[in-house]
């Protein structure tokens, strides 16, 4: 199984104290669920660092880009909830990019998420998203322990639209371009991946640096979680 997709929201952020035990009871019950019913949206899952930071990672998998900008979703985002309006606002540190799936290899969902971002020289992006995508990958995905590997890049101009929930938030939102995400069974399987696409990277221009951390997934929603109409 791939990513359920070829569009993905990717979202890193911290949390004030103040909103954590709310938050948890938020995303669960009302956010993912609300998400998910939105046409298009495939699967949604929540990670909570290991090691590395933010303190949480979300991934949304939709059919397509196209969701991404459609009436339906920016519906949402505009006409965020009571709830939202409470939480939101304790939101810290946010990266949130809406992404093109430019390769995704995979056998199932892994437990363990490597997360790395990074932005490469447009001068070089189409050759090191094919070296990527044609081999950092496949080599990756094949190993032992390693469920699935991934290449989304951000849709710039769509991930930078303002919203009544993303005001809400209070704090800027940084746009990472370039995303690896490799899953896996553990730790100790998934870890070492990191040095993969560090290799993989060699004699590239980044234009910034790669930021990595590791995630233990907590909760996975599915559009049968959803409320109906």
């Amino acid at each position: 199984m791939s990513l359920s997709g070829t569009g993905v929201i990717a979202i890193w952020h911290n949390l004030q104290d103040t909103v954590r035990a709310e938050f948890y009871e938020w995303h669960n019950r009302e956010h993912m669920p609300e998400r998910l019913a939105v046409p298009g949206f495939r699967r949604g899952r929540r990670y909570r660092a290991l090691e590395g930071g933010p303190d949480y990672f979300n991934l949304y998998e939709t059919a397509d880009v196209g969701v991404l900008s459609s009436p339906a979703y920016l519906a949402r985002l505009n006409a965020p909830t009571d709830w939202t309006r409470r939480v939101v606002p304790g939101f810290r540190d946010v990266a949130r990019s809406l992404c093109r799936v430019r390769a995704s290899l995979s056998v199932g969902l892994g437990g363990v998420m490597l997360t790395q971002r990074f932005a490469v020289a447009d001068t070089e992006r189409e050759r090191v998203a094919a070296r990527l995508a044609d081999d950092v990958l496949p080599a990756l995905a094949a190993r032992p322990g390693i469920t699935g590997a991934h290449l989304c890049l951000a849709e710039e101009a769509l991930s930078s639209v303002a919203t009544v929930e993303s005001v809400a938030r209070g704090t800027p939102t940084l746009v990472p371009t370039w995303i690896v995400l490799i899953e896996g069974i553990d730790a100790a399987h998934v870890r070492p991946a990191g040095a993969g696409i560090t290799a993989g990277l060699s004699g590239a221009t980044l234009t910034v640096g790669l930021d990595t951390a590791l995630y233990q997934l907590e909760n996975v929603c599915v559009p049968a979680d959803a409320p109906g109409p």
